[in-house]
């Protein structure tokens, strides 16, 4: 029976990816030959640990497994040749396969390269032989490190900041590269995978025998001493400090992406990005519309009678507007490019002032006498079309 990696790894299998690195870690301290020196049992069982993580690390290969078990080694946790075992499952469960050819398994170990290098042979290969590495594409070896994941910081920003733009220094966690191993993952002298003992090609048996790349090396056949500092991932927790310049424009759930700031990839691979994505407050005056910016701005009765000039507060400095005569409440003023810039580059928006004509609070005689005369220079009732 062939271990199951998530017992290896004491974890569910509706486990999380940070809990399963968590236990990962934690076990891989604990059976460190460092830590064991001379223990041969604690030895084996740091191999079969990093063996199951190995897998269970990785999203893609993980999904793999879960689908297939220990056949998803076997093919060396490829997609297309999961694909085409898929359909041969489907073919041998029915009793046939491509071009009317019987699957005849039973039980008896066979090669599934030797089996598709017949099929294809049979059906028209001018009776070559084909491997089944070769016939679906490269084994995963050859695709390179994995690259680390992307990361998300939220930065909380005044309207103010978010329309001139400023900087903000942030402090956070995040996956980092190794210093003891450089990221490379290994804590000694390289030797031959001792799982493939240095072909990179590895077969397992359960039910049906299947070569595929070896799990342990990635294919390469050589394989070393995980480093103990970070298990043989090459990646550990840093903290983290950048000064993050933030463009005039933003708005709340704007991102703005800081290229090979996310973490660290596993035993040397590439980092990801880090995206800083925008959170703008409220302002208690001003309020926005997509790049347009809207102020309600109070005159007196006299300036919106008469007319006047006006001085008028906006985010790239003070100046003065023109209030026309007979100006009513609710009456907009567009000050032309004096909203938000545009992240795209393009034309600016607008701020508009909401007129709002304001009475005096305190009325002494004389007002009260001025408005009386202002009252009878109305022509009629004001609400007298006011009907619903």
């Amino acid at each position: 029976m062939a271990d199951d990696y998530y017992q290896i790894l004491e974890v569910p299998r509706t486990a999380s990816a940070e809990d399963i690195k968590k236990s990962f870690r934690k076990l891989a301290r604990k059976h460190h030959p460092d830590v064991n020196p001379g223990n041969k049992a604690a030895e084996e069982r740091f191999k079969r640990l990093n063996t199951a993580f190995e897998v269970l690390g990785d999203p893609k290969k993980r999904k793999l497994y879960d689908e297939f078990g220990e056949d998803a080694a076997k093919m060396g946790f490829d997609d297309k040749k999961a694909e085409a075992y898929r359909a041969y499952r489907s073919a041998r469960a029915s009793g046939g396969g491509p071009g009317g050819i019987p699957f005849s398994g039973g039980g008896v170990d066979f090669d599934l390269g030797d089996l598709f290098g017949d099929l294809f042979s049979r059906a028209g290969a001018g009776g070559a032989g084909f491997d089944v590495g070769e016939i679906l594409g490269r084994r995963a070896s050859a695709r390179g490190p994995e690259r680390g994941e992307d990361l998300t910081a939220k930065v909380a920003l005044s309207l103010a900041e978010a329309i001139k733009g400023t900087e903000r220094p942030l402090s956070f966690q995040r996956p980092g590269r190794c210093q003891r191993c450089n990221g490379r993952g290994e804590g000694g002298a390289s030797g031959p995978c001792p799982t493939c003992k240095g072909t990179g090609r590895a077969r397992r048996s359960a039910g049906t025998s299947f070569a595929g790349a070896c799990p342990t090396c990635n294919g390469t056949g050589r394989a070393s001493e995980p480093c103990p500092q970070c298990g043989g991932t090459g990646v550990t927790d840093e903290a983290t400090r950048l000064t993050v310049k933030i463009p005039p424009g933003v708005q709340t759930g704007s991102k703005i992406r800081l290229a090979g700031q996310g973490a660290a990839g596993p035993r040397g691979g590439p980092p990801g990005d880090l995206y800083i994505e925008t959170e703008v407050a409220e302002h208690p005056l001003v309020r926005r519309e997509g790049d347009d910016l809207y102020l309600d701005f109070p005159v007196t009765i006299s300036e919106a009678m008469l007319g006047a000039e006006v001085k008028v507060p906006t985010f790239q400095g003070e100046l003065t507007a023109k209030v026309p005569p007979g100006s009513q409440s609710g009456r907009k003023m567009r000050l032309k490019g004096r909203g938000a810039p545009s992240l795209k580059g393009g034309t600016p928006g607008d701020m508009y002032l909401v007129l709002q004509v304001k009475v005096p609070e305190a009325a002494s005689d004389e007002v009260k006498a001025a408005a009386e005369t202002l009252s009878r220079a109305y022509p009629g009732d004001v609400r007298e079309e006011l009907k619903l």
